[in-house]
């Protein structure tokens, strides 16, 4: 009898135990927090330098440009930040109540986490795209000199419209047409950078 009291109270310690991932999953919230507001700053500095800036020197567009993508970076980590939060909540703690009084329980977006699985593809998935968002900003800026440039130039084109490809294959048949976009994005991009 004594062994049954104490396994019990050793298992509810365990249970509450579970507890100690709020630690990371407030964290992860300010830190989402952090980066939209950084990549707010971002953008509205660029929007600024368009402000105030004549547009008579190509380097200054560019430049401008890839500080507003590297704002839209700060916000894919932020949602990256977002979706761990919520996925280790929902995982580990418990059901976000709001989220289901609302009666959307039924619909699913990448917030909605009900299993390790599903939290490892939305994040991969953001993840994915904030890489996608980094390479774009380097591209930006890049100058084509030579033939090797421009086949360094079409290859990074070409393998961002394959992680396109395989994010959108990431989630089941029927989504054909976006592949066959992002593959003539890419055709197309290579073609427009041999007329620079």
């Amino acid at each position: 009898m004594a062994a049954r009291w104490i396994e019990r109270r050793f298992e509810r310690l365990i249970w509450k135990f579970r507890l100690i991932s709020i630690v990371p999953v407030v964290l992860s919230l300010l830190g989402s927090v952090g980066c939209f507001v950084i990549g707010a700053v971002e953008v509205f500095n660029a929007f600024l330098v368009i402000m105030r800036l004549p547009f008579t020197a190509k380097s200054v567009a560019a430049k401008t440009i890839a500080q507003m993508v590297g704002g839209v970076d700060y916000f894919v980590i932020g949602i990256a930040l977002l979706i761990f939060g919520y996925g280790i909540y929902e995982l580990v703690i418990s059901d976000l109540d709001p989220r289901l009084e609302g009666g959307e329980e039924q619909h699913t977006n990448i917030l909605s986490v009900n299993s390790l699985q599903s939290l490892k593809n939305n994040l991969s998935n953001v993840i994915v795209v904030g890489l996608i968002v980094a390479a774009f900003k380097k591209t930006i800026g890049f100058e084509v000199n030579n033939a090797t440039d421009l086949l360094a130039l079409c290859g990074s084109v070409a393998m961002l419209a394959l992680s396109a490809w395989l994010i959108v294959r990431s989630h089941g048949a029927g989504h054909d047409d976006n592949a066959a976009v992002s593959i003539k994005t890419c055709t197309w991009t290579c073609l427009a950078s041999q007329q620079r």
